[in-house]
């Protein structure tokens, strides 16, 4: 695949959200970025760019998956993913291509002055939950360990410490690069780019 000039400085950025819709189109002009979905397209100043949330979103196609949300002052929101979706099996990184074209993006609005919100991970409320949930969790699953070694269901307890490693090696990569905090245009978080 061939790469354009404007691609490579990452001025430029493509990804189909779906199998058989349009391709998301983004541009970084002298003006700010320009954007087209399907028959929608748009032109937003970098200084009307009001947020920008970085998380980590994995999929079951796609396991490695970064997402952006950029959000305007007059209420419109746009997501630019790190994947893109090229057969109804194969959902594909773009991770050189995303990265350049996030860290250009806060370039260009530094430059312009923004006052933009720049947040990582979750909102508040939900990863509360999440971790809410997860302390559930984590209590019942002791339970269950402490219960099967009282009757000697050793095979049961090595189940349970086996599955909780899995889920803990699954879920903690998720929950700990999706922690809600915020971030400055220079300092844009390694961890929420691929």
């Amino acid at each position: 695949m061939r790469v354009s000039g404007a691609e490579a400085t990452g001025a430029s950025y493509a990804y189909k959200a779906s199998l058989i819709g349009s391709a998301h189109r983004f541009e970084l002009t002298d003006e700010g970025l320009s954007w087209r979905i399907g028959r929608r397209s748009g032109l937003w100043r970098y200084d009307e760019i009001s947020a920008i949330r970085l998380s980590f979103r994995p999929v079951s196609m796609q396991q490695h998956r970064f997402r952006a949300d950029v959000s305007h002052a007059s209420g419109g929101c746009l997501a630019i993913l790190s994947t893109s979706w090229q057969t109804a099996a194969l959902m594909a990184p773009q991770d050189n291509g995303f990265r350049a074209f996030i860290v250009e993006l806060h370039a260009r609005m530094a430059r312009a002055g923004s006052r933009a919100e720049l947040t990582t991970g979750l909102g508040r409320r939900t990863y509360a939950a999440v971790l809410a949930f997860l302390a559930v969790l984590t209590v019942a699953m002791a339970g269950l360990l402490i219960r099967a070694l009282l009757i000697g269901e050793f095979a049961g307890a090595l189940f349970i410490i086996g599955f909780a490693a899995l889920f803990a090696w699954q879920v903690g990569g998720l929950v700990r690069r999706n922690r809600p905090q915020g971030y400055s245009f220079d300092r844009v978080p390694k961890a929420l780019l691929p």
